[in-house]
């Protein structure tokens, strides 16, 4: 039975490592990437350690197994990763109910990933809302990027209760940037 938990060992991190690494996008073909997804940034066991240490990740655990998992990032941890400092640099440029987007409440999600074994069991769903569940008394919202490319993600996203708010660029992708109002 898949349990949904905030992190609570280096062990869970580096499954969540595991996991991460066998859905990087450079690391599928073009044909499993179409039909089942992808995660584009590989962050070191340094960053997800560090992540941690103030707002803890969900995860989907599986027979003690990290099976799936949304990483929780915050405003203050964008000097992290140049992907987190450039959407969050970018955040006043877009606007959600007219409302620029770093003036709301907001946390993000740095990457959600569901194992290939788990997928089509609505743990999108159940990763989303053990995190809202744990963060909505911290955080009105959630905002995260997904590759236009990543077809399959925006959908999750958008049947999670996601809006899309605009497009961006980084690096050599496009991105929809997406809100969930909590």
């Amino acid at each position: 039975m898949v349990h949904i938990k905030t992190v609570s060992s280096h062990e869970e991190l580096v499954g969540i490592k595991k996991l991460l690494e066998a859905n990087l996008k450079q690391n599928l073909s073009p044909e499993e990437r179409a039909s089942q997804g992808f995660v584009t940034c590989d962050y070191s066991i340094e960053f997800l350690t560090t992540i941690q240490q103030k707002h803890p990740s969900i995860i989907a655990v599986d027979q003690g197994e990290v099976v799936g998992y949304a990483l929780v990032v915050t405003r203050d941890s964008k000097h992290l990763h140049p992907l987190i400092e450039d959407l969050v640099d970018k955040f006043p440029q877009y606007t959600y109910n007219n409302t620029p987007l770093d003036q709301l409440n907001f946390c993000m999600v740095g990457q959600l990933c569901v194992g290939k074994s788990h997928r089509g069991q609505g743990l999108v769903q159940r990763l989303y809302h053990g995190y809202r569940d744990h963060y909505s008394h911290l955080f009105n919202y959630l905002i995260t990027d997904v590759d236009t490319l990543n077809t399959r993600s925006l959908k999750a996203h958008q049947n999670t209760g996601f809006q899309v708010v605009g497009q961006l660029e980084f690096g050599q992708a496009q991105w929809n940037l997406v809100v969930w109002a909590w």
